[in-house]
């Protein structure tokens, strides 16, 4: 392609040099072109032809560069389209994993209150026992004084089912504790994920 450029500029520089105006004479006056000038032209179509196919070198590639990078984007682009579903994918199950979480903590809630009111009636019958037993000793130490030894083996069964129930008591407390730092931990989970 570039040969056939320069030999049309070539040709056409021929043209230029042997196209000589005609005088209005009857005589023809032909006259050569001096030498110099046919060198002088035709550098000058040599270096248009070296520019020419330099800038085709040059222009050719770039569009090789720019193929490269076009098919580098391409996969570039093909991998973030990749990973955009990957992240909706992780998205959906964390959404999911959320409301699993929320489900848990409304169930975790839910048996916390109700250990909460379990405890809260324990206690208050704890506290109903030890004041029949504190009566019930009173009573025993003043009707009967005779049987107070036995009345005293009973007041201690009592003082030791009160011992383990208060130490049941506290396990719950504690268990309760440590739901509710369960909950709060899930809650920040879930409003931390939100």
């Amino acid at each position: 392609m570039i040969w056939g450029l320069l030999l049309l500029c070539v040709a056409g520089a021929f043209r230029a040099i042997h196209a000589v105006p005609l005088r209005k004479t009857s005589k023809i006056e032909v006259k050569a072109a001096p030498q110099e000038e046919v060198n002088v032209l035709m550098f000058g179509v040599i270096q248009f032809s070296e520019s020419l196919n330099y800038a085709f070198e040059n222009t050719e590639a770039k569009i090789d560069k720019l193929s490269k990078t076009v098919t580098t984007r391409e996969g570039a682009l093909q991998q973030l389209e990749k990973q955009t579903e990957e992240a909706v994918e992780v998205e959906k199950q964390m959404k999911e994993v959320i409301q699993l979480l929320q489900a848990q903590m409304v169930n975790q809630q839910a048996q916390t209150m109700m250990t909460k009111d379990w405890l809260a009636r324990m206690e208050q019958e704890e506290v109903e026992l030890k004041t029949k037993v504190k009566r019930m000793e009173t009573y025993i130490n003043n009707a009967f004084p005779s049987s107070i030894k036995e009345l005293q083996e009973k007041a201690e069964e009592h003082s030791s089912v009160l011992k383990i129930l208060q130490h049941f008591t506290e396990f719950q407390k504690q268990n309760i504790e440590t739901n509710d730092e369960k909950l709060s931990t899930l809650q920040k989970m879930s409003d931390d994920m939100s």
